[in-house]
């Protein structure tokens, strides 16, 4: 029964990353020059989860800024918000389902001892 709740722990550890990365780009979405990541997940070491991070180098919006009567251009982060709120929820429901998965363990191992003993 150990080895499932590892892998559930697991799984919660990565959408916390993913949760984390998803915020930072967020909080940078008007940030100048921030490049945004990705946290993408595939199947780790023994059944947990593993969590890759990328940084995704397209462009920004770009902008003009005059300085000293000169045009400067400048670039926006790279982020999209309609792409990053649809990622956190994802991400949320995600963590809420492992963390019913392991709620459902705690009550299968506490059933088990009430039998047992």
């Amino acid at each position: 029964m150990i080895v499932p709740l590892n892998n559930s722990i697991s799984a919660l550890q990565a959408r916390v990353k993913k949760l984390g990365v998803t915020a930072n780009n967020i909080a940078n979405v008007i940030s100048e020059g921030y490049k945004k990541y990705r946290a993408s997940m595939e199947e780790g070491p023994h059944g947990g989860i593993k969590v890759n991070l990328t940084r995704l180098d397209t462009p920004g919006f770009p902008y003009e800024l005059i300085e000293n009567g000169q045009p400067l251009e400048k670039e926006m982060s790279n982020v999209d918000l309609t792409e990053e709120i649809p990622n956190l929820m994802i991400a949320q429901r995600g963590y809420e389902a492992n963390l019913k998965t392991i709620q459902t363990q705690d009550k299968m191992i506490g059933s088990l001892l009430d039998i047992v003993t």
